[in-house]
């Protein structure tokens, strides 16, 4: 069935989104703040908006996917969107925020008679171009299986409880990425230290017990030694930091999660904020005086 959906925010994750629900069938009308990346989107079938608000006047379904809380709040409450949704519509927010923010902004549409999705996305710039994405999603069970047909087109949904669920889920996968990011990074240094081979070492432990695609994609960059962003690091930080205020708030210590989060704040300080965050294997040579040629 084809849907009127606008699509707020097409940079590195929401372009291949947005082309994702046209090939899909849907009727998208976009907008991003600098526009040209949206006009980008018109050749594949795309309406350009002028600002948020016009983007959002006919569509059953709003897609924000914008850098952070305060980003989000202000498109949706500041910028005209809000007052702009048809009664009814679904705001399905794909961005990563702290999950306090997305039962706001819930609480905040509802009001409107707006339903409101929390539905944060792994699986990086490949996972959206393919289609491939894991999508968390939080809110009402109903609402949420109403656009499951849609979010197919973008990847697996999985409704994992009520609203901040999906942006709590995130936060936990965000920890097991940093975390395996720095596992993998330290062993591609330990490796060169004995005298064997990077690429040889990733392609001798893939199938076994430490395999995983970011092994695959992100061990892959580290041997190539290309950090171009996909996930810039300044991103991974916003996340890390805002699991750490959760597990402070729900009085738990995560060692693994801090130390992984104070190698991430180094590294964005020492400029390097728009860096992709497999880039962290340069900043532990750089501790350890290792930089490879």
């Amino acid at each position: 069935m084809t849907r009127h959906i606008a699509f707020l925010g097409t940079g590195l994750m929401g372009t291949p989104m947005a082309r994702r629900l046209l090939a899909a069938g849907h009727r998208v009308t976009v907008w991003n703040r600098a526009t040209a990346k949206a006009e980008a989107l018109v050749p594949d079938g795309a309406t350009l908006a002028a600002d948020p608000a016009l983007a959002v006047a006919r569509a059953e379904i709003v897609f924000t996917m914008l850098a952070d809380g305060p980003a989000v709040a202000s498109v949706l409450f500041e910028q005209g969107v809000a007052q702009a949704l048809l009664r009814d519509a679904v705001v399905i927010d794909t961005s990563s925020i702290a999950p306090m923010q997305a039962r706001l902004h819930a609480r905040r549409l509802a009001d409107l008679g707006v339903h409101h999705v929390d539905c944060p996305v792994s699986g990086g710039v490949v996972g959206a171009r393919e289609g491939t994405l894991a999508l968390m999603a939080g809110g009402d069970a109903a609402v949420i299986e109403g656009v499951t047909d849609v979010l197919a087109a973008l990847g697996r949904v999985t409704h994992v409880g009520p609203s901040g669920a999906g942006q709590v889920c995130k936060l936990a996968n965000q920890q097991i990425v940093a975390i395996t990011i720095g596992a993998v990074a330290e062993a591609m240094m330990l490796v060169s230290a004995g005298g064997a081979d990077r690429a040889k070492f990733r392609d001798a432990i893939r199938g076994g017990f430490a395999e995983s695609r970011i092994l695959d994609l992100h061990g892959g960059r580290m041997v190539a030694r290309d950090f171009t962003a996909g996930g810039p690091s300044r991103l991974q930080l916003k996340d890390l930091d805002s699991a750490t205020d959760l597990a402070k708030a729900a009085e738990l210590t995560l060692p693994l999660t801090q130390a992984v989060q104070a190698a991430f704040r180094d590294f964005v300080a020492s400029g390097h904020g728009d860096t992709d965050h497999s880039g962290l294997l340069l900043h532990l040579e750089a501790t350890n005086h290792k930089d490879e040629p």
